[in-house]
């Protein structure tokens, strides 16, 4: 799917709970951009969607294409739904930038064919935002999903770490990927709106020249 990529970037992480809503939050207000996350799973009546729009005012919060009742993984809350979710929908059309946020992982399969997140990243031929928490195991979790995003084609649009910043994994990680982190975002004994804007706030010049140029 050709079509102009400069200003859509896709966030996903290295593994669950590694605070990607967070970071799609605060790129999206920070960019004053839409927000989309396509495929929702489980947790309907408090989706990441409505959080984004709750703790944001200056982003536009786009309707998921898959609203799955389960909180299982996509392919197992589609199937119990009676719902194929295909790996070639369109991207939202809008004016401006839109952060899409992925639903787990890259590697998370959407449907019993053995499609996965990265089989949509691809098809859309947009550049990924991978967000990493520094753990036991998280270099490790780095470097696998850097490396499948070169196996699939997919671009690099940088790395977001949240939480504490660890000058050893991530010397290592540019080390050997060549990539530097391009943001770091602490973590919140609560997130709510004036978290996310006034992390918004403190990193909009710098998220600017980053994604933005």
């Amino acid at each position: 799917m050709k079509r102009d990529s400069s200003t859509i970037f896709f966030v996903s992480g290295i593994g669950t709970d590694v605070g990607k809503t967070v970071v799609a939050a605060i790129l999206s207000e920070a960019l004053n951009a839409h927000y989309w996350k396509p495929i929702q799973s489980g947790d309907l009546d408090h989706s990441d969607s409505m959080k984004v729009q709750g703790w944001t005012e200056n982003v536009t919060v786009l309707e998921e294409c898959y609203r799955l009742t389960k909180p299982l993984s996509p392919h197992t809350s589609a199937r119990l739904d009676g719902v194929t979710i295909t790996t070639q929908f369109p991207i939202q059309e809008v004016d401006g930038t839109l952060i899409i946020e992925g639903a787990g992982g890259v590697l998370v399969p959407v449907n019993d064919r053995g499609n996965t997140i990265s089989d949509i990243v691809a098809y859309w031929d947009i550049p990924a935002i991978i967000v990493v928490k520094h753990y036991l195991g998280s270099i490790n979790h780095t470097l696998l999903t850097l490396e499948y995003l070169k196996t699939k084609g997919i671009r690099l649009a940088g790395l977001v770490v949240t939480g504490e910043a660890h000058e050893e994994s991530e010397k290592i990680i540019e080390t050997i990927t060549g990539n530097k982190v391009n943001l770091h975002i602490p973590l919140a004994a609560q997130v709510d709106a004036a978290f996310i804007r006034q992390q918004a706030l403190i990193h909009k010049e710098k998220i600017e020249q980053w994604l933005l140029g």
